[in-house]
């Protein structure tokens, strides 16, 4: 990691350094149905206290989410995604300071997130999606994390990176029109969304070309298919080595946070990546 800048990504209720370590984003989805966890955490006691682990195991910042957006996954309505998240935001932002991020790309859900507390919208249309989306997230002074995404694969395979790039500026153009702040925004390339599973492994190729558009990248490769299907793992839970190895090569390649379901294991992952990158200042 570049420990020489000054960079931040802000939120409004603080600010995070980067340059000096790869950040953690604690996976936590209330729902019946995700891919890995679905069902899990849906008990809001039982939430709060996975909440609560995930922050002192080391996760900066805890990315709740109310639908599942694996494969084939059934929508549902804003009512039903509010009932999900809602009372669990309300409950959990008395008990922190730790930054909330909202997993959702309707502007409806966002909007009573953000007055309820949440710090950040972790939109999976980059703020396409939505009309409103961005309009919402300038006026809560909220941070966001826009991701590439794609209702078709990318079919000139060579053009793979550009074409996501160009949408993540697109997806730039909009919310900074829309008044969000400039240090306020993420980028995230959508390992799984609208690739196959050879492209997924060409953008873990290609970090670098993320960190030159100039705003923090978060990668969420955790448990995801592109690992079950290079080793032939079906049950997610048994991904965690191959999710260390996307972790590990994210933070090489200065990717400034990681979205993982595993926080503690992915913590140590990342100490020992900063302390062989950073052998002298750790020494010191």
């Amino acid at each position: 990691m570049d420990t020489g800048s000054n960079r931040i990504f802000r939120t409004k209720r603080k600010s995070l350094p980067l340059g000096g370590q790869t950040h953690i984003v604690g996976i936590l989805n209330l729902t019946p149905d995700s891919f890995s966890d679905g069902g899990q955490f849906v008990d809001l006691n039982h939430a709060t206290e996975h909440f609560h682990r995930m922050v002192s195991e080391g996760a900066s910042i805890i990315d709740v989410g109310g639908e599942s957006t694996r494969p084939g996954h059934v929508p549902i309505s804003v009512e039903e995604e509010i009932k999900r998240i809602l009372p669990f935001i309300e409950k959990i932002r008395g008990e922190t300071d730790c930054l909330i991020s909202v997993d959702t790309s309707k502007s409806e859900v966002a909007e009573v997130c953000l007055k309820a507390g949440a710090d950040i919208i972790n939109d999976i249309w980059g703020g396409q999606g939505d009309p409103a989306m961005a309009s919402i997230i300038a006026k809560h002074d909220a941070a966001c994390i826009l991701m590439h995404n794609s209702e078709q694969e990318i079919s000139e395979k060579e053009q793979l990176v550009e074409r996501i790039k160009e949408f993540l500026k697109q997806s730039l153009d909009i919310v900074l029109k829309a008044g969000v702040r400039a240090e306020s925004i993420c980028f995230d390339p959508g390992l799984g969304f609208g690739k196959s599973f050879e492209d997924n492994w060409d953008i873990m190729r290609n970090l670098e070309a993320f960190n030159a558009l100039g705003k923090p990248v978060l990668l969420g490769a955790s448990r995801k298919s592109m690992i079950a299907k290079l080793l032939n793992l079906k049950d997610p839970k048994d991904r965690l080595a191959g999710t260390l190895a996307t972790s590990a090569l994210a933070a090489i390649h200065n990717v400034d946070f990681v979205r993982v379901h595993d926080v503690l294991e992915n913590n140590h992952c990342l100490k020992v990546i900063n302390h062989c990158t950073h052998y002298e200042e750790n020494e010191n």
